[in-house]
């Protein structure tokens, strides 16, 4: 079982009190109405699906039910770093 640290809460709470939303940092098109169906299409279904570091979005459903992003090894399931919304994340792939 993984511990996760919200940071929203400031404390680490067991996995089974979150969700993953999936991929974070994903930037909406700004103009979605100019857009064809092939960039609307990448935007809403394509993702990363990286060996290793990868940023997820991650909601605390049975907490604050905030979301916040974690930096998360796909290998080991190890996590790296918490950190929200709007803040970069210190742990990256090199």
């Amino acid at each position: 079982m993984l511990q996760i640290y919200c940071p929203h809460c400031r404390e680490y709470r067991e996995e089974e009190e979150f969700h993953v939303a999936g991929q974070a940092h994903i930037t909406r098109p700004e103009n979605p109405d100019a857009c064809s169906d092939e960039e609307w299409g990448r935007y809403l279904f394509f993702r990363s699906n990286p060996k290793g570091l990868h940023h997820e979005l991650w909601m605390h459903a049975a907490g604050c039910r905030k979301y916040f992003n974690v930096t998360r090894d796909t290998v080991t399931y190890v996590i790296h770093e918490s950190y929200k919304i709007g803040e970069r994340p210190e742990v990256t792939a090199s």
